[in-house]
């Protein structure tokens, strides 16, 4: 067993602690407490610090590494797509030495920058492997895409077939994902949510309420989207737009539910939040990479006044400068400065532990959890500690505490 001190603990489950230790054993918390009482002898003191659990990037898609500065900021999202699909066209093979690499780094990035768990969007799975080499649990989204899919039934059976030859791996869990709704077809749709509903304890996402062209596509079936639907050869004339958000659409659909992850939302109206708080799904925002797109900035302050689940992801590297979640955290914090700081602290930790089905582990410092602990170096002169952990936390100061 190893007891380390800090200055702070941040269970995120309860009050902030003040000169706390914590005891760890064989990857467990084992217990908390104050120096006082008698556990504290023999600690390692970890000074001006402060512990929190491992944070969760709850929407990445590790896949895309290679694609690091290769995808340049876009005004206007169909632009930015344009750059995507036309440097992904130069890479055939998923199984690439450079795509590979890529995830590999990208993964070490992350647990560098204290991420503990993580929702990562595949097209190819080749990050399953990764993840479990590189220690990262998380649960992989094998994403699905076709808005003229002949046989949506036969996909999602040959998707469910690839999934179960994989490796098992307790800490690496795969599931079925569409998408989005200007991609996928909507018998595809409710293939996926018929195979979902056959594992009940599987979780899915979807890109939903990202951009302005996805609102005008679903309201009237117009737009860009229509457009490079055309271009690709996967329109059909036989889908008639719902007139409807494309929250609204999914929702009527029976699609959305507390086990579907919601991914970015910029568009979401307040008629959508209040459904889909009903409904319990959670929302995966990803501030930045909104920016880097061209979508806007999430409407952070009014997710929370509506009382969604809120959880935090990078996306990509092909859409962000890192996989750094404490950066999300900076520009949530820029964005929405009316959000109490604790809880963007939960959304990074417990709310997409809880939302990628994991929180049985993570996303909080209670005796029986993982000891996916952090401890995060503070300088002189911090008053607010939960506030500091918003001014964008880089790996430097981050530290992972030992519990073998």
């Amino acid at each position: 067993m190893i007891r380390y001190r800090a200055d702070w603990v941040l269970p995120i489950s309860g009050e902030p602690l003040r000169n706390t230790w914590i005891a760890l054993d064989r990857g467990r918390i084992v217990a908390l407490g104050r120096p006082d009482d008698g556990g504290g002898a023999g600690v390692v003191d970890l000074g001006r610090s402060v512990v929190l659990p491992g944070l969760v990037n709850a929407h990445t898609h590790l896949e895309l590494s290679y694609l690091r500065d290769a995808v340049k900021p876009a005004e206007r999202f169909l632009d930015w797509i344009d750059q995507l699909m036309a440097r992904r066209r130069e890479f055939p093979d998923p199984a690439d030495p450079r795509i590979v690499a890529a995830a590999k780094a990208g993964i070490r990035d992350a647990r560098a920058a204290g991420t503990a768990l993580v929702g990562d969007i595949s097209n190819t799975l080749v990050t399953v492997p990764l993840l479990a080499e590189g220690e990262l649990p998380g649960v992989v989204f094998y994403e699905l895409l076709r808005f003229n899919e002949p046989d949506p039934i036969g996909r999602v059976q040959r998707a469910r077939q690839q999934l179960e030859t994989l490796p098992g791996h307790a800490d690496v869990r795969t599931t079925i994902a569409p998408h989005a709704p200007y991609s996928v077809a909507p018998l595809l749709f409710r293939a996926i949510r018929a195979d979902l509903d056959r594992h009940p304890f599987e979780r899915s996402a979807v890109h939903l309420s990202e951009s302005a062209e996805e609102v005008e596509f679903i309201r009237a079936g117009t737009g860009p989207w229509r457009d490079l639907l055309q271009k690709i050869g996967t329109w059909t004339d036989e889908w008639k737009p719902p007139g409807t958000t494309p929250a609204g659409y999914l929702c009527d659909a029976g699609f959305l539910d507390e086990r579907i992850l919601v991914v970015h939302g910029v568009q979401l109206t307040p008629a959508d939040m209040t459904r889909l708080k009903t409904l319990g799904s959670t929302v995966a925002s990803c501030p930045r990479s909104n920016r880097y797109v061209g979508v806007g900035a999430p409407p952070l302050a009014a997710f929370y006044q509506a009382g969604l689940p809120v959880a935090f992801g990078t996306d990509s590297l092909a859409s962000v400068e890192d996989l750094n979640v404490f950066g999300e955290l900076a520009e949530a914090r820029r964005i929405a400065p009316q959000v109490a700081a604790r809880q963007l602290l939960e959304s990074a930790t417990l709310t997409g532990a809880r939302a990628l089905g994991f929180d049985g582990d993570f996303g909080a410092i209670e005796p029986g959890k993982r000891a996916a602990l952090i401890a995060v170096a503070l300088p002189e002169g911090v008053g607010d500690v939960e506030e500091y952990l918003l001014s964008g936390v880089q790996p430097s100061a981050i530290r992972w505490l030992d519990s073998r």
